[in-house]
């Protein structure tokens, strides 16, 4: 490397080739800025950017580009960009081997800015960069929305579908997830049947087929019922049973109100009746079992409840059959209405006990939606949101170079 100079350096470092060369930099140090300037030889050729036909240069436009920072130093390439004229499809802009088109931003940064935005919030990148987070927003979508393009679902045959929140005001989302992979495949807006229309419509786009989708979990809703039946005509469909000890706590919690308004004094109850016993500490352990002697009506309901969590942790139908009609014999009203809903549903709760399928993955993955909406707070849309949730909970795989060590 004796007797190289700068710019021979700094094209070394860019790798930006096929006759392209760096013929000016200057270096603001006090500014921390770097101004890089690229331009080809006389007589060079380039691709039509429709056909990849060579053709000469027709003439050029000047445009910058923000790269990675060179010795902690804010980059920007600049260059003179040929415009090509091709017999067949006339006059077009070339493409750059080092930046995609339209973009102000180079590849190797467009790699940063996904790789940031995939570990912090889009405005804290946004202002560790030094740039506006709108134009963050451009690049993530992008990237994101080819990279789910591409995606293959042609092997998905379970999915789990759950909704989450997206704003405040009952402002839901609808998620599909692939069972197998873990993976979220799909994000709608609404929480209606139409939800499962729109997802059966993007399966088809990637390669997947209604038809063969052999199993959904998901709650007992009547709208997401309707979508999956008429959608997925094939499927089975499998109640998991997190929903189902949800309403028996809800049924639990219920009988504990009841009691409150009759006048018992159930002080410290709430909490400590609330959840598993591995949940709870060792004094709410203590105050559970206290209530539950005193009040025998609390005391039913605690059975009803935990036996409930047994039967559901075997494969027993008939052991299921049994507690309903224990259920139904046990004058607490919500846990008869409970019993009522379980044999309602009694195809799909029965389902989980065969397949033992549930919805804890999804419930792991809304945890990661969470996060992306708080990732992208103050998103000005859904859009943003599906974009973070993309990122962070579909496994992308982007068509970037790599800014990580290999």
């Amino acid at each position: 490397m004796e007797g190289m100079d700068a710019n021979k350096l700094l094209e070394m470092a860019l790798g930006v080739g096929n006759g392209w060369r760096v013929v000016k930099s200057e270096m603001n140090v006090k500014g921390r800025q770097l101004q890089l300037w690229l331009d080809f030889a006389a007589g060079s050729q380039f691709s039509c950017p429709r056909c990849g036909e060579r053709c000469g240069v027709h003439d050029t436009a000047e445009k910058s580009w923000r790269h990675l920072n060179f010795w902690q130093h804010q980059t920007e390439l600049h260059a003179r960009c040929p415009r090509v004229k091709c017999e067949e499809h006339g006059v077009l802009q070339a493409e750059v081997p080092w930046a995609r088109a339209g973009s102000g931003f180079t590849l190797m940064m467009e790699a940063m800015v996904v790789l940031l935005c995939q570990q912090m919030p889009v405005a804290e990148a946004a202002r560790m960069l030094g740039v506006h987070d709108t134009q963050l927003w451009r690049v993530l979508t992008y990237h994101v929305e080819q990279a789910q393009a591409g995606r293959d679902w042609s092997g998905v045959k379970r999915i789990l579908v759950d909704e989450t929140s997206a704003k405040r005001g009952h402002r839901y989302v609808t998620n599909f997830v692939d069972a197998e992979k873990r993976e979220l495949l799909f994000m709608v807006e609404g929480r209606k049947a139409e939800v499962f229309t729109a997802f059966a419509e993007a399966l088809r786009a990637h390669g997947g087929d209604p038809e063969r989708i052999e199993l959904i979990a998901m709650d007992m809703s009547p709208a997401y019922r309707a979508g999956a039946k008429e959608s997925f005509p094939s499927a089975r469909i499998v109640f998991d049973h997190f929903h189902l000890m949800q309403m028996a706590g809800q049924a639990l919690d219920e009988v504990r109100k009841s009691l409150r308004r009759a006048g018992a004094d159930l002080a410290g109850g709430l909490w400590s009746l609330r959840g598993n016993q591995w949940t709870r500490t060792e004094e709410q352990l203590q105050t559970r079992e206290a209530l539950c002697r005193q009040y025998p009506t609390l005391g039913r309901a605690m059975m009803l409840r935990e036996t409930l969590q047994d039967v559901l942790a075997s494969e027993d139908e008939e052991g299921l059959r049994w507690w309903c009609r224990r259920a139904m014999r046990s004058r607490l009203e919500p846990f008869r209405k409970l019993a009522t809903t379980i044999r309602a549903h009694w195809d799909g709760v029965v389902a989980f006990l065969e397949t033992r399928v549930t919805n804890g993955l999804i419930e792991a993955i809304n945890g990661l939606l969470q996060l992306a909406k708080r990732m992208a707070r103050g998103f000005r849309s859904f859009k943003h949101f599906q974009v973070m949730a993309y990122l962070k909970a579909a496994k992308l795989k982007p068509q970037l170079p790599s800014v990580l060590p290999t």
